[in-house]
């Protein structure tokens, strides 16, 4: 049977969701802790790649196996052997051609900025702490530009594979609740630190080295150059991930 997964990560601890040579990953973690209580050697199949660092509320994997283990009891057998940081929240028998990558039609990611001059000792994991002010309106004006089809090549890092580099974006909302600002996205797809490097070039927009009536010829440029930093990791969460 095919079986999905849904997990709740703190990426503090982990070199991001994919398998590596020497290094702890998420994918490894729940595959390890899958094959324990399976017998079975499992592949694991997960909706994309997280990198360093990154957190997920709601991350989406798959996996086809023989166990007699009801799909419902797995979040209760993985919680026992997985570590804190990671919980599996639920899980269910899908059809056999669900892939949590390929059947996904659209994905949710939240950036939080801490922006004050001092730190928060709880929140640190989960934000960017940001001492310089930000105009919040300016950012929204600019986000408008991202709403759309367009090629975002300019807003990648390099070293990644895909077929297309154009994505669609249906929603990007800047909200401000005291000194904390949250960036929320809704797109069919982001490009290898699409999302840390939107938020870089909007906090470039906020702090006044970037103006906001640029943003759309920045985007057709395709100019990475001409966009801004990559935001830190800690302030980056995957919070849903929609399917048909």
């Amino acid at each position: 049977m095919n079986i999905k997964i849904g997990l709740q990560f703190d990426g503090t601890n982990y070199h991001g969701w994919q398998i590596q040579k020497n290094a702890a990953t998420v994918q490894e973690t729940v595959k390890n802790a899958l094959e324990k209580i399976t017998g079975e050697k499992i592949n694991l199949i997960g909706c994309g790649r997280t990198d360093a660092g990154v957190h997920a509320e709601n991350y989406i994997c798959n996996f086809h196996t023989l166990s007699s283990v009801p799909a419902e009891k797995f979040p209760y057998a993985l919680n026992s052997v997985l570590p804190d940081d990671i919980v599996c929240l639920r899980a269910c028998e899908a059809a056999e051609d669900f892939h949590a990558n390929n059947s996904a039609v659209k994905k949710r990611y939240v950036y939080r900025i801490l922006c004050r001059d001092f730190p928060d000792a709880f929140l640190g994991r989960y934000s960017w702490h940001y001492k310089h002010p930000l105009c919040v309106e300016n950012m929204r004006r600019a986000a408008e530009a991202f709403i759309g089809e367009h090629d975002f090549i300019g807003f990648a890092s390099s070293g990644f594979s895909v077929a297309t580099t154009v994505r669609e974006i249906y929603s990007l909302d800047v909200t401000e609740n005291g000194d904390m600002i949250t960036l929320d996205v809704v797109g069919n797809g982001f490009l290898y630190n699409m999302v840390r490097i939107i938020t870089g070039t909007l906090v470039s927009v906020g702090g006044g080295k970037t103006d906001a009536r640029d943003m759309a010829d920045i985007i057709a440029s395709r100019d990475r150059n001409r966009a801004g930093i990559t935001a830190p990791p800690q302030g980056l969460c995957l919070r849903e991930v929609y399917y048909r």
